[in-house]
């Protein structure tokens, strides 16, 4: 497992970034994907990340693609599929996959929430199919969140968890099959607060997220949860959570506000107005800021 073959099915954002991780380690990536435009975007993506990040362009041309499902994973030590998150889909690339790869081929998804005993429903292999949840952009944040099913999915996880680490990313793992795992789990978790409390004429939109980013969010990048639970004493945090907690939103669905926005048209920065309103320019300037955020990150690990 030292330099395995690495397939990649799906050329999309999430792709190509895969792609790149591995092939800027000198690994040989077959990219997989059905839409002949978004395979012929694949060289000159990959080498403007190359640029982006101050990687030498050869890595580009370690990535080949292609349409064939086939033809990607035939001879690969590990297949990332990042296709679009339909259960049906999944399925399908996954039985395929199953016939196709290498008996001894780690399978993983790159689903962001779907539960991966769901996707590896019916199939005959199931200790080396494993979730293999990168961020967005993949490139550029180093998080890696590998779900396992069951003891059994072990030998794989460690075998994918080295490999990963020797590309630069941050392997964790996820020991129940649960929906969304965890950081999308803590994310929406946040998001169901967030809505209820502006639902509830607490605040509106933009104080909700001054107060993410010039608060508590200035410090999670270097103190996690749990860590300032420990930090400040587990004492107070239960004499806050004696308080708090009954208090908090407990809606066991999608918030009537955020369904009520999307019956009317307001989806965010697409259509110029969501939990807030935005001009092209503001939301040109908020993918910049991030865009820049998250490049200076990279390039200082």
């Amino acid at each position: 497992m030292d330099k395995p073959q690495i397939a990649v099915i799906g050329a999309g954002l999430m792709g190509h970034g895969i792609a790149y991780l591995f092939s800027a380690a000198g690994h040989e990536v077959r990219v997989q994907d059905s839409v002949p435009a978004a395979l012929q975007r694949l060289p000159a993506r990959i080498a403007e990340t190359c640029d982006l990040l101050g990687t030498d362009r050869a890595a580009a041309d370690r990535v080949i693609g292609g349409s064939s499902i086939a033809w990607a994973a035939a001879n690969a030590g590990i297949v990332i599929e990042a296709a679009p998150e339909r259960l049906t889909l999944k399925r399908q690339i996954f039985a395929e996959l199953e016939q196709r790869a290498p008996g001894d081929a780690i399978l993983a998804s790159n689903t962001s929430a779907l539960p991966i005993g769901q996707i590896a429903a019916g199939l005959t292999t199931r200790e080396r199919v494993l979730g293999a949840h990168f961020w967005n952009p993949p490139h550029l944040v180093p998080l890696v969140e590998i779900v396992l099913m069951n003891e059994a999915n072990w030998p794989a996880a460690e075998r994918l968890a080295g490999v990963l680490r020797a590309i630069g990313r941050h392997p964790v793992f996820v020991q129940r099959d649960i929906p969304g795992f965890i950081g999308n789990r803590l994310q929406h978790a946040l998001k169901r607060e967030a809505i209820a409390l502006v639902a509830a004429g607490v605040c509106d939109a933009e104080t909700i997220d001054d107060v993410v980013k010039q608060g508590f969010g200035a410090r999670l990048g270097v103190l996690g949860p749990l860590e300032q639970s420990d930090l400040i004493g587990l004492d107070l945090t239960k004499n806050i959570h004696d308080t708090l907690m009954p208090d908090l939103d407990t809606t066991p669905h999608t918030h009537s506000y955020l369904d009520a926005l999307i019956a009317k048209g307001d989806l965010g920065m697409k259509t110029g107005r969501g939990f807030r309103e935005w001009t092209p320019g503001q939301a040109d300037a908020v993918r910049e800021r991030l865009r820049r955020a998250l490049i200076e990150a990279a390039r200082r690990r």
